[in-house]
């Protein structure tokens, strides 16, 4: 017996994901899985860290306990629902809130930074906790993320079919897993962010469903060619990226500056098809033998963007990783449950074919319960 958990509070800021692995003989069980709402007050808060502003270390500092304390209370939730004993935990794994990361600073000290302050979660939960993953293989002259495709090419790759794995938070990454051969992964872009964004913008609702309100409008070519001129999308791996690249602030600065003026509608659809867009040109560059697709995180449930890469993709056999074995909306909670066993155990957690690093490192400190 080694249970786990996982804490995951991604790019989209929207909740606190947490799931309970036991993982045994090189496999695992999936035990228990929560999700903790994060309200629409707290959303902003931490979403106006993203980029500088004043009384920023003071507004840092509460924000990295109240989030420490928001994610021990999902950690707690999760025992209580499963019926398992915090001493029965070996470690909590948390990802962290990244609310700044800054690996390609020309002429200056590269950096990231996540919040959600693990000395908390050890106190309240009683259980170690391993937090800060990224900072280690910032420190080897890596991206520091993603830092799933190390999971995904434990948990995923096949010995004889080249695949790929997608996830489709609020920033897209790739994992590249050619058989019998060592991962590839990147960040692509934005993924659900610029969507989720506008349709709170214009409707006041979370996310679009299904993409049912993209389906519904037309691709402003226009606008995407404005969109896909972003210096990212034609960067080679490694790279990784965020909300501090991709800002709202881009996105309307861009609507503004045209003559054109587009409805509310045909900016979502073209929204998403620059998700589908660049990831598709990621693929096709850099993974072009890859015979199938498996998509992961909140985006999988997008059916628009699911059909949009299916068309242009029509060489590649598209599924989720719960085909795989693994739900689409656990996969890094999971991958950060892992990511503590590894540190534990004094087994690297990243890939230098991904980041970039110097060197394979043993990620994340060790707050003792």
């Amino acid at each position: 017996m080694a249970k786990f958990i996982g804490l995951m509070s991604g790019t989209s800021v929207d909740a606190v994901d947490a799931a309970l692995v036991d993982f045994a003989a090189d496999s695992l069980t999936l035990v228990a899985t929560t999700s903790l709402p994060i309200d629409q007050a707290l959303h902003r808060q931490i979403s106006d860290l993203f980029t500088t502003g004043p009384d920023e270390i003071e507004r840092l500092g509460r924000l990295d306990r109240q989030l420490g304390g928001l994610f021990a209370k999902a950690a707690m939730q999760l025992l209580q629902m499963s019926g398992v004993k915090a001493c029965d935990i070996v470690a909590i794994g948390s990802h962290g809130q990244t609310i700044r990361h800054r690996p390609r600073l020309p002429h200056q000290t590269a950096f990231t930074l996540q919040i959600g302050d693990p000395n908390t979660i050890a106190e309240l939960t009683g259980i170690t906790t391993v937090a800060d993953f990224r900072r280690r293989d910032i420190a080897c002259s890596g991206q520091g993320a993603p830092l799933t495709p190390a999971f995904h090419q434990a948990f995923f790759s096949h010995d004889s079919i080249q695949r790929a794995v997608l996830n489709l938070g609020g920033i897209a990454n790739i994992t590249w897993l050619p058989s019998n051969q060592t991962a590839l992964g990147f960040d692509t872009g934005p993924a659900n962010g610029f969507m989720d964004y506008w349709i709170q913008r214009c409707r006041g609702e979370a996310y679009d469903q299904g993409g049912a309100w993209a389906a519904g409008g037309m691709v402003q070519e226009p606008l995407l060619f404005q969109l896909l001129d972003h210096p990212f999308f034609a960067m080679p791996p490694p790279k990784s990226t965020g909300k501090e690249e991709f800002t709202p602030a881009w996105l309307e600065a861009i609507l503004k500056s045209g003559t054109s003026v587009y409805s509310d509608q045909d900016v979502q659809a073209t929204l998403l098809e620059l998700t589908a867009r660049t990831v598709t040109n990621a693929l096709i560059a850099y993974c072009p033998s890859a015979k199938e697709l498996f998509l992961c995180g909140g985006g999988a449930l997008n059916g628009c963007l699911y059909q949009r890469l299916q068309a242009l993709l029509p060489q590649v056999r598209l599924a989720t990783t719960a085909e795989l074995g693994i739900d689409v909306c656990w996969v890094e909670a999971i991958a950060f449950a892992w990511l503590a066993m590894r540190s534990l155990a004094g087994l690297s957690g990243n890939l230098p074919s991904v980041t970039g690093a110097r060197h394979e490192a043993v990620l994340g400190a060790i707050y003792s319960r």
